[in-house]
Order: C-alpha cells, then structure tokens, then sequence
C-alpha cells in the first residue's frame, strides 16, 4: 500500500505525542502532518503559505476544541469545500457530549471518537482508525493535488 498522508489537527502536545506513538505501530505506512488550530488547518488545506508545495491529506484527525476555527467549524468548511469534501475526517475528541457528536454527524464527519486517557485505549482506537481508513478509502477517489 502507498504511505497514507494523515493530517492531525491538534492543540493538545500530550495528545500529538500519543497519536503520533500510536501510529508508529501500525501497518500503514503513514506521514502525519501536524497542525494546531483551525486556521492553520485551512492554510494547510488550501496550500496557502507555508504550506504551499504541502501534499493533501488522505485522512484528517481533528480535535473539536480548538483555538480559534473550532474542529466542528473546520468540518463544516472541510465538508462543503469541492476539492476538500471527499477527504475523511475523524474527529477524535474528549467531548463525548451528545449535542456534539450528533451536530458533527450533521455536518457529515466520517467518524466520531471519544478519546481513552489510557494508553493501551488509545492505541487500541488508532488501530480502529487504521481499519476504518482501509476499508473506507478504497471506495473514495484519493486526493493527489
């Protein structure tokens, strides 16, 4: 399989870490990209900056609570973005509130996952992750702008 570009849109360093661990084990041969905030995911999306030469992610893993763009702010102009649209995204977050997995549902997030504080979970949940790209990205044409 070709190397999976995952963008990771994440504040928290300790949950970077963690991610980026977890999938150090995995069967994917994955990049992560790491951005912090709303806006520098849309800089990183639409080749803006300093990220003009960056390659487009094949999976975005976003957090809700965000500085600035919020993760569900950034899903709704991922989703209704042309070029955008057809990339999955995770949102992979501590709120396990129903009003927000429901609003993200609504603005059609691929997958909604309460975050485990527990190592081994966590890994666990990276692993689902892994399955869910391979099974899902298949029947999806794959951004290569």
């Amino acid at each position: 399989m070709n190397e999976v570009h995952i963008l990771l849109v994440e504040d928290n360093e300790g949950d970077i870490i963690l991610t980026t661990e977890a999938f150090k084990d995995m069967q994917l041969d994955n990049k992560i990209s790491v951005v912090r905030d709303g806006e520098e995911a849309l800089r990183f999306l639409k080749k803006q900056d300093e990220y003009a030469s960056a390659d487009t992610p094949q999976l975005i893993l976003m957090d809700i609570n965000l500085p600035g763009i919020d993760g569900k702010q950034l899903l709704e102009i991922i989703k209704k973005d042309e070029d955008l649209k057809e990339i999955p995204v995770v949102m992979l977050t501590c709120s396990d509130a129903d009003a927000d997995i429901s609003e993200c549902y609504d603005k059609h997030v691929n997958w909604y996952i309460t975050k485990p504080i527990d190592y081994e979970k966590y890994t666990k949940v990276m692993h689902e992750i892994e399955a869910f790209y391979v099974s899902f990205v298949p029947y999806h044409k794959t951004a290569k702008h």
